[in-house]
């Protein structure tokens, strides 16, 4: 099973910008789908961004779209999350994990009891 490992996060004021990296241990491609998830303090875990391993299309939720972009390097074996225009609503544990298309044809998790150590993103002047 191919291991996912966080990292990027850190502290950073309001409009201010971080890139997360997800590093696999084997091959994205063969994942198929993969995605970021964030997790806010009181908060459920929550799906941000998505992407196809094998064409790169990639799907946000609302309140990321326009400022948040999610990229693949296939030959690091690495996903990224380029986040810019930071706000403090944005602050929480972001993960990254394997995706599956569910019935009503969203994403969910395809791995749902098996997350990572996350990395702590927090927005604050």
């Amino acid at each position: 099973q191919v291991q996912l490992v966080e990292s990027g996060g850190g502290l950073v004021q309001p409009g201010g910008s971080l890139r997360l990296s997800c590093t696999a241990s084997g091959s994205i491609l063969s994942l198929e789908h993969m995605g970021w998830f964030r997790q806010a303090p009181g908060k459920q875990r929550e799906l941000v961004a998505g992407i196809i391993t094998n064409t790169g299309r990639a799907t946000y939720i609302r309140s990321v779209r326009d400022r948040f972009t999610i990229s693949l390097d296939n030959a690091k074996n690495t996903m990224y999350l380029q986040m810019n225009g930071l706000d403090p609503e944005d602050t929480g544990v972001y993960y990254c994990n394997v995706l599956k298309v569910g019935y009503n044809g969203a994403y969910e998790p395809a791995r749902p009891d098996f997350w990572g150590q996350g990395t702590q993103v927090t927005v604050s002047a």
